[in-house]
């Protein structure tokens, strides 16, 4: 991963870090904040980064 690539968190799944060029879908949730649904690069899941 480059140094410029922000991670968005680690997959659920298995434990990867997921950085934002797997992002998918970036949405606004009811409450107001940012969700983000991003494919794992090494599971291949799609999955809402932790």
């Amino acid at each position: 991963m480059n140094a410029d690539e922000s991670s968005l968190g680690r997959c659920p799944e298995c434990g990867e870090d997921i950085s934002e060029a797997w992002i998918l879908v970036e949405y606004e949730k009811e409450d107001g904040t940012e969700g983000v649904w991003a494919e794992c690069p090494v599971c291949e899941d799609v999955v809402a980064p932790e």
